[in-house]
């Protein structure tokens, strides 16, 4: 099969979305699929390059996400042509991968994240006419008529639903973890807690993105309210461009609590180092506002490592081991949960696996559909000709 992905970031930009098409993208290489991939491209990268048996086309967009909307259109045409099934993602590279699809005939599926029309200003700190401009362009994008919406959370797919959605037309298929990768038995996190003077210290840790819908300062606000001996709070956030700002707030939080004896702000670590820093934690924390499917909660249980996570959106789906989940926005009830964790009084479950098989499998089950319906769709025409 022939499959053409239009996403807005891949490699070597690396974050959730970029983790979700890669393992996707080079699955389906190795099982012998020709996979071609349609993104932008950042500073000292190549325009063409293979990656893994991937087919990566690169365009150059001045760094701007809203110029790739529109600046990859050609490219997508020209290869939607090769293609049985173009594959795209909310937000940026939706209209150009639709564009493709409709002007080729070919069927074009969606994966979505997140809908968060009526709540940019909710978990953003936009303005009202910043937010309602970004409320219309996501609403725009859902008014174009997907042939299959994808959604890597049953939280996702009932807000699709909830826009107007046919629950024919939406699926859920849940985005898949690397558990060689997130495997404790190959991660030691003592060597991490010797470099930075952890050795008995309870250590909090929160990681990833520092965008406005993580909740980090519903976190910070809790560390002077949590009562437990020799407390270290680390936090290894993103430094992308977009985040600077959130970053200088987060600092001026930090300082304003005077709490900075108890904080460690650290410099994003390689994805291979990551582990090794989340087994350093006694606990992790995901005060998420909102959460497609919650990848650092997913790879802390994978860990072994108690999870303290807002009971919001998809965090619920996703994890299980030890955890405790509190109520969004709600410090003290963070600041409790760590005490409880600190304590050994989480909840225990089974834990939940999301492998890349079943994920590739999933999507696999999508493509097929789509090209048996378009047969089907096209031998009606033909013996309606006849």
């Amino acid at each position: 099969m022939r499959i053409l992905f239009v996403i807005e970031n891949y490699l070597p930009h690396i974050g959730g979305v970029e983790v979700v098409f890669k393992n996707l993208a080079e699955g389906l290489a190795a099982k012998g699929h020709d996979v071609s991939i349609i993104t932008h491209q950042p500073k000292n990268t190549k325009r063409y390059e293979e990656l893994n048996g991937v087919k990566i086309h690169r365009i150059s967009c001045l760094q701007s996400r809203y110029l790739f909307s529109f600046l990859a259109i050609p490219k997508a045409i020209m290869h939607a042509r090769k293609a049985d099934i173009v594959h795209t993602t909310t937000f940026n590279g939706a209209l150009p991968a639709w564009i493709a699809s409709k002007l080729t005939r070919k069927k074009c599926a969606i994966t979505v994240h997140e809908v968060w029309i009526g709540k940019w200003r909710e978990y953003t700190n936009m303005g009202k006419p910043e937010a309602w401009a970004h409320n219309l362009l996501e609403r725009l994008i859902y008014i174009l008529p997907f042939d299959k919406y994808i959604a890597v959370s049953n939280s996702t797919r009932n807000q699709l639903l909830s826009i107007g959605k046919k629950e024919q037309k939406t699926t859920t298929i849940y985005n898949a973890l690397d558990y060689k990768h997130f495997n404790g038995k190959n991660h030691r996190g003592k060597d991490i807690r010797r470099e930075h003077q952890l050795e008995d210290a309870f250590v909090c840790l929160t990681y990833g993105r520092a965008g406005p819908s993580k909740g980090l300062e519903y976190a910070i606000k809790a560390i002077p309210l949590i009562n437990v001996p020799k407390l270290k709070y680390v936090f290894i956030l993103s430094k992308d461009r977009q985040y600077l700002l959130r970053l200088r707030k987060i600092k001026a939080l930090i300082k304003k609590l005077q709490i900075e004896n108890k904080v460690i702000l650290l410099e994003p670590v390689p994805h291979k180092e990551l582990p090794s820093y989340i087994k350093a934690a006694n606990c992790v924390i995901v005060p998420s506002l909102s959460e497609g499917f919650g990848y650092t909660a997913a790879e802390a249980c994978a860990l072994g490592v108690p999870v303290v996570a807002t009971n919001t959106t998809s965090l619920p789906e996703v994890i299980s081991g030890k955890y405790i989940l509190v109520s969004p926005k709600s410090s003290e009830e963070i600041a409790t949960a760590v005490e409880r964790v600190h304590n050994k009084k989480y909840t225990k479950t089974p834990l939940k696996r999301f492998e890349l098989e079943d994920n590739i499998k999933g999507y696999m089950k999508v493509y097929e559909e789509l090209l048996n319906k378009k047969i089907k769709n096209l031998a009606a025409t033909k013996n309606d000709a006849n």
